[in-house]
């Protein structure tokens, strides 16, 4: 039996024990399954990528109430689709005060559930791609799969030494700020530069005491000799997101922040 696979049946075996002593976490199980499976990123997931970019999930496992468990946010929209539900999360960008920004500044990601209510898409709209390009948008989830637990912050962290390498161009300040607009604040950070865009989840209903997870700070950071934008961080509807795009190109000399 190879390494790889007495490893993934030990933590599965761990996870199981560890669900036995515990109630009403069924959800942590299929999203540790599901992380599982992107270990085998081609065999379980299929990337569309479009006007929209669209990680489908061939053997779904995670339930439409398991997204509400973990963020404690509900969607903007709940609409009946021919295959079950899609769910759509609407940010839009605000001021200091969180007031919305006119004219209006907003993208888009979708969940699409099949009639059991499982999860069969996952799909972001075409102003989060001018943050996450998607080929690396692509890359950087294939890179999950071989990602570190860190149990206290609940995160994954990728092994940059495992990440594929593309040789994409990155998009350029100019462009970026043409579709975002103005940042709430800029941060010299030596050779980069960073910045700061807030934008407010649209949603009917937050369950008491998470009310501050529907601001989400996003941050993106320019190479000031290139005009590069050369990473993102941010939360999505409890999910945080941190790429640094310099991790998956060819260049040597690329290093990261």
């Amino acid at each position: 039996m190879k390494i790889e696979t007495i490893k993934r049946v030990l933590r599965v075996m761990c996870l199981l024990l560890l669900a036995g002593s515990l109630s009403g976490c069924m959800y942590w199980i299929r999203a540790y399954q599901t992380y599982l499976q992107m270990g085998e990123f081609d065999r379980y997931f299929t990337v569309v990528s479009a006007d929209e970019f669209t990680l489908q999930f061939k053997e779904p496992i995670l339930y439409s109430k398991d997204f509400v468990s973990l963020s404690r946010l509900y969607a903007s929209e709940d609409i009946p689709t021919p295959e079950g539900r899609r769910w759509r999360y609407w940010f839009r960008k605000v001021d200091a005060n969180n007031k919305l920004i006119v004219p209006e500044i907003h993208f888009y990601s979708d969940l699409n559930f099949n009639k059991e209510g499982r999860l069969t898409a996952w799909s972001f709209s075409s102003l989060f791609l001018q943050i996450a390009p998607p080929k690396f948008l692509e890359v950087s989830l294939r890179s999950i799969g071989g990602a570190e637990i860190d149990k206290e912050k609940q995160q994954l962290r990728a092994n940059s030494k495992l990440l594929a390498k593309i040789s994409n161009d990155l998009p350029k300040k100019p462009a970026v700020l043409a579709q975002l607009g103005a940042p709430l604040e800029i941060k010299d950070e030596g050779d980069t530069e960073l910045y700061m865009y807030h934008f407010l989840l649209e949603t009917p209903h937050i369950e008491k005491g998470y009310e501050d997870r529907a601001l989400n700070e996003v941050t993106i950071r320019f190479d000031k000799k290139t005009q590069e934008l050369i990473g993102m961080s941010g939360r999505f509807a409890g999910l945080k997101v941190s790429i640094d795009y310099r991790n998956f190109l060819n260049d040597p000399s690329k290093e990261s922040f």
